[in-house]
């Protein structure tokens, strides 16, 4: 079979349609990378008229701070809580529209719409509805004897955080799990169902393991998800308290960098951050994917 190739006549052609994104992460992804990198070998003033390069003392620092290692801890429990509620909602939700086929559409376009609002937006709605105050939800659990006040109870603040993350990336995981689910073949599960295997146990020798690569990229994305892109959410929710409770890595490098004009200590704050992801994302590829059937 002979293949398809395509010829740019002008040598110059593939370069100028690579060069937007090319300069897009250059100017927006590298250049901030080398920046923070020099940044937290440095130690510079708050009107930035003098730096004194300090060499490792800003990352000697963080090793030492009791805060740092406490966001170390709250970032481990929040991404893990996120990423395990979320992808098995968002599964749950997929297996549900799946079997609904006549209806589908109507319920994958109410599914989607969270996906759509803004991560503070997100924070602002959960923060109304678990509101001491005027909250509904501190109500209803009022009438079953259960006593909420995320300003003063720390656990329950981190609790607020990941319901909120979670609402907002279901529906991206939704997404992906329907799109799994209706690619998986109808006949072998018909044939699981013809050799009396029930709905659960089809499910988990069939349906499950063909989602295996869907299930690891959502992983990915979802770990990353939730050491980035909270920011939004966490600081329209907790700003990070009631005593630091919830004040993640990312968050952490606001608070010290934008407000507390540290630039040194922020910049090794997200150097760290960023090996942190870099080696999480090794690892599932060294060691999770094996176990992914493509």
């Amino acid at each position: 079979m002979q293949t398809k190739r395509v010829i740019f006549s002008n040598k110059l052609l593939p370069y100028l349609l690579l060069a937007p994104q090319l300069a897009i992460t250059l100017v927006f992804f590298i250049w901030p990378a080398i920046q923070a990198g020099r940044s937290s070998f440095e130690r510079e003033d708050p009107f930035g008229f003098r730096t004194t390069f300090i060499w490792f003392e800003n990352y000697r620092r963080i090793s030492a701070d009791p805060n740092y290692i406490n966001s170390l801890a709250n970032t481990a429990v929040f991404a893990v809580a996120v990423t395990a509620l979320s992808m098995s909602l968002s599964l749950l939700l997929a297996v549900c529209v799946n079997r609904v086929m006549r209806s589908s559409r109507v319920y994958t376009t109410l599914l989607v719409w969270p996906y759509a609002v803004a991560p503070v937006v997100v924070g602002i709605l959960w923060w109304f509805l678990f509101n001491p105050s005027i909250g509904l939800l501190p109500y209803i659990l009022d009438g079953i004897g259960v006593t909420w006040n995320h300003r003063v109870n720390g656990e329950q603040a981190m609790i607020l955080i990941i319901v909120a993350a979670s609402w907002k990336q279901i529906s991206y995981n939704f997404l992906f799990f329907l799109a799994g689910l209706q690619s998986v073949p109808r006949s072998l599960i018909e044939a699981a169902a013809i050799d009396g295997a029930g709905p659960f146990k089809r499910f988990w020798t069939i349906v499950f393991p063909l989602l295996s690569p869907t299930t690891f990229f959502l992983l990915i994305i979802n770990i990353n998800y939730a050491m980035f892109d909270t920011f939004g959410i966490i600081d329209a929710t907790t700003a990070g308290g009631p005593a630091q409770a919830t004040n993640t890595l990312v968050y952490k490098v606001y608070t010290d960098g934008f407000i507390g004009l540290n630039l040194g200590s922020s910049s090794a704050q997200s150097v760290i951050l960023m090996l942190i992801v870099i080696v999480l994302t090794v690892v599932q590829f060294r060691y999770v994917e094996r176990r992914v059937q493509y």
